[in-house]
């Protein structure tokens, strides 16, 4: 126990810290990792990229927009040259791309 304790403090002082990774397994399981799914995620940092695009995925469902139309809107926008002063207008909780319209 000596060896977490740091974990331990820091869990007791932030409520918002899960006390094991259960809920973020509970989450990745859906996703199937496969070797072809693996090339997209390529090079050093593609653990990363994957990560990124994964909790992307994830803050969309429980925001309630649909993830695919959410990148679609996301990548429109970008491609058609969203200002970088504005970048934080696309994040999922600020989509208008909800499930249900």
């Amino acid at each position: 126990m000596l060896n977490h304790r740091e974990g331990l403090v820091r869990f007791i002082d932030d409520g918002r810290i899960e006390l094991d990774t259960n809920p973020v397994e509970r989450v990745s399981r859906p996703i199937c990792l496969s070797r072809k799914n693996a090339l997209f995620a390529s090079g050093d940092d593609g653990g990363a990229r994957w990560a990124a695009v994964a909790s992307l995925v994830e803050t969309c469902t429980l925001n309630g927009v649909d993830p695919q139309r959410y990148f679609t809107d996301l990548l429109t926008r970008l491609i058609n040259g969203w200002p970088n002063s504005r970048i934080d207008e696309l994040m999922p909780w600020c989509s208008k791309t909800n499930e249900t319209g």
